[in-house]
């Protein structure tokens, strides 16, 4: 399907410029093309929607779906016969093909998740095209002129902190970007001061870490040793506790922005100067629900939300259970942005802290972000699920979960390896590494926590997660 970028670009601000009404109009006529799409081309929609009315385009009237469900049906989801999960598994399992077209034409991303199963997603040239518009759109609000100035004077490079290793969404992202003279990746399995170091020598104008890693330079920048200049700093995957966000943004004296996002769907909405994530909804549905996947009220916690990506025909995403409890906002927003506006409860960012090595002197202790640790074993083959967790201030307990088939002694060697060798790098060959009996767990919500510090917060009320 030829897509027209500059199409969807001008499209995109006349949908924002027309206000609620244009943009529910565009979300209608979207959900109508997709399910008709999804009934001809995708043999799992078509059983799933056979009780349905020919031209149902009222999303209440649509099956919520999972992403256990859609994985065990993934070669009849696709709405591309050609399209295995034989073939997307080998080619997630390659780390030399990141940021490769899958099967010539598609992006492939992996996520493991809270829920507890693998999520190999595609996305079409449409779908990359549409998250290309709803990325401008984004940087249009969040950027002044005096921002954009700043940008250039500073010669408009941009930092992005991702993972290594494995088909991420960010990984694949700075992987696309690779050789532009203006962007640079860097490892989060780094030690830190080596991080701090290298972003001094480049000088981003614009930096893009995980929220947990925006937190720790901060932190770098205030004790006097990270020296950038950033115009903006966006955060993305987990959450703070409210005041992080401002401190980040006093500490390098730039804006600070987050958007909340999937691999599902990965433009869904983006953060505003009040804190509120609001939703791209011509391209996007998000519907805050009960446990029994029943609306619930504006201004009161949902259970999970189902999600809707209007973009992506490869693989129809449509009323997904995505996991995260969101609180919609039951008024306009005084930033003047139409969308409809959320703020989620459920991802909240967790550091671990470990004393150094014995003979250190008076050292600070190390912090690690969970993230580097999570996507450092995300990267493994054939690890269903994993668990990392802090049972005493220089041990880590792991538990596994191998994919049916999997070696476990061969499994564990692998993870051994990798988590020595990280935390070798940031000068924690001390901490102990157990091999747990037991599989990983679930919280009381029915979630898996990927890494469980020694010592959660005691209050995670003031955490909001873009």
């Amino acid at each position: 399907m030829k897509v027209s970028k500059l199409r969807l670009l001008a499209d995109a601000r006349s949908a924002k410029a027309g206000g609620e009404q244009a943009m529910a109009a565009r979300q209608r006529a979207r959900l109508t093309e997709l399910v008709a799409w999804a009934r001809t081309h995708s043999p799992y929609y078509r059983h799933l929607y056979r009780g349905l009315p020919a031209g149902a385009n009222d999303v209440a009237l649509l099956p919520a779906t999972t992403k256990s469900e859609l994985m065990a049906a993934f070669d009849d989801w696709v709405t591309d016969p050609a399209v295995t999960l034989a073939q997307a598994r080998a080619f997630a399992d390659d780390p030399a093909r990141v940021g490769e077209p899958f099967a010539g034409r598609y992006t492939l991303t992996t996520t493991s998740g809270t829920t507890g199963t693998h999520g190999i997603f595609l996305q079409d040239a449409r779908a990359g095209a549409v998250t290309s518009a709803m990325m401008a759109r984004m940087l249009a609000s969040w950027l002044s002129i005096r921002d954009v100035a700043h940008i250039m004077r500073g010669g408009a490079r941009m930092a992005l902190v991702a993972p290594v290793g494995g088909h991420f969404a960010s990984t694949v992202a700075a992987a696309r970007l690779r050789g532009r003279s203006r962007v640079a990746a860097f490892s989060v399995h780094q030690p830190l001061d080596d991080l701090v170091a290298e972003l001094n020598a480049f000088r981003p104008t614009v930096l893009a870490p995980y929220a947990s890693i925006g937190a720790l330079l901060a932190s770098e920048a205030e004790a006097g040793r990270l020296h950038i200049n950033p115009a903006l700093v966006t955060l993305s995957a987990e959450g703070l506790p409210t005041p992080e966000y401002a401190r980040i943004a006093t500490a390098l004296r730039a804006k600070v922005r987050t958007s909340y996002a999937c691999n599902e769907c990965p433009f869904l909405s983006y953060g505003c100067s009040e804190g509120w994530m609001h939703l791209n909804a011509d391209w996007a549905i998000l519907e805050p629900v009960d446990e029994q996947h029943q609306p619930v009220t504006p201004g009161e916690p949902s259970h999970t939300v189902l999600l809707t990506n209007l973009a992506n025909h490869v693989q129809p995403i449509l009323r997904y259970d995505l996991g995260d409890a969101v609180l919609a906002r039951p008024d306009a927003c005084p930033c003047g942005n139409p969308g409809p506006a959320v703020r989620v409860q459920g991802r909240a960012a967790d550091l671990l802290t470990f004393p150094r090595r014995a003979g250190a002197g008076e050292e600070a202790p190390v912090v690690l972000a969970p993230l580097p640790l999570a996507t450092l074993l995300e990267a493994v083959p054939g690890l269903e699920l994993f668990q990392i967790v802090q049972t005493a201030p220089t041990t880590l307990r792991i538990r596994l979960l191998p994919a049916s088939g999997a070696d476990s002694d061969a499994l564990w060697h692998q993870v051994e390896t990798r988590m020595r060798d990280l935390l070798a790098r940031h000068g924690l060959g001390h901490v102990a590494i157990e091999r747990a009996s037991e599989p990983p767990q679930q919280n009381a919500g029915g979630k898996y926590r990927a890494v469980i510090p020694a010592a959660a917060p005691t209050s995670r009320s003031a955490v909001d997660t873009p």
